[in-house]
């Protein structure tokens, strides 16, 4: 009896022994499992890593510039393709009284309209007279001092062109005011970087104490040149950022129309006419000049 009970005894030991190792067993194996599915791509990085430690370092040094290359080429891609937008608006602007709403009148029904000082825009189609018909939208904005900032700012980085309308009657009176604009327009940072045509429209031609478009260019340059002096501290200030200026014209040299980057005319019209409300407006020179965008 002693023998059997020790026997027994043994077995128990035993048997609870093989228990407790399989228990353990169990439970690490469970432990390995959860550590394997909370980390499922810890093989695949070592693996990896292994892989990247056993290659030549030229082959890596290449690879690194391989894929710099290729995200030197994204970036390149999306700034390219977002700065072709498509700038299809031809903006009509000058200081109040000029015939910009007149002069939006004929271009689009060829009608005598009579109108007031304009508070806010108009738009509307327009269909450039050459053979493949284009159709831009012209734009008029408000001449007042106090509304052209806003105005300008919300439709200048869709600009294809940009009239410039001058009453060519008084512009010796106004010709600080003109160039000032004009002169704002120039060293704006997102027009100065799209470039659109600028045409100078000098109207009112029909009033015989009209300035001629040559007379007016030359008057303006001498007058964008002593107000390039004037702003010249203030110009060196900016850094190109958002409400900054850009530099007019060449540095070291009096300034000239001919050193902008975009395509600039000057060209006389009138709105009116020679024969007055009855009679037709001189938009030819005009019409030519939109025609060639």
């Amino acid at each position: 009896m002693p023998e059997e009970e020790g026997d027994v005894y043994h077995t128990e030991i035993s048997l609870s022994g093989q228990m407790k190792v399989d228990s353990t067993g169990g439970n690490m194996e469970e432990q390995a499992e959860v550590e394997t599915a909370e980390n499922p791509f810890e093989p695949l990085v070592e693996s990896i890593l292994q892989q990247l430690e056993d290659q030549d370092p030229v082959f890596l040094i290449g690879l690194i510039v391989a894929l710099a290359v290729v995200v030197i080429t994204c970036v390149f891609l999306k700034y390219f393709l977002s700065s072709k937008t498509v700038r299809s608006a031809v903006l009509l602007v000058g200081l109040c009284d000029s015939g910009k709403t007149l002069l939006f009148s004929r271009l689009l029904s060829g009608k005598f309209k009579r109108t007031q000082t304009s508070i806010t825009d108009s738009s509307a189609p327009y269909k450039a007279k050459n053979d493949k018909a284009n159709t831009w939208t012209l734009i008029d904005l408000p001449g007042h001092d106090s509304l052209r900032p806003q105005y300008l700012e919300k439709f200048k980085s869709a600009a294809r062109a940009i009239v410039f309308v001058v009453d060519s009657a008084i512009f010796q009176k106004e010709v600080r005011d003109v160039a000032e604009f004009l002169y704002i327009l120039l060293t704006d940072t997102v027009i100065s970087r799209n470039a659109p045509a600028l045409l100078v429209a000098c109207n009112k031609q029909d009033i015989t104490m009209a300035k001629s478009a040559k007379l007016i260019q030359q008057q303006l340059e001498k007058e964008m040149n002593t107000l390039r002096v004037t702003r010249s501290a203030a110009l060196s200030s900016q850094d190109g950022s958002v409400g900054g200026s850009v530099y007019l014209g060449k540095k070291g040299k009096d300034f000239d129309f001919s050193q902008l980057p975009m395509k600039v005319e000057f060209l006389e019209c009138s709105a009116r006419g020679s024969k007055g409300e009855d009679g037709d407006a001189d938009l030819v020179n005009l019409e030519k000049s939109l025609a060639k965008l």
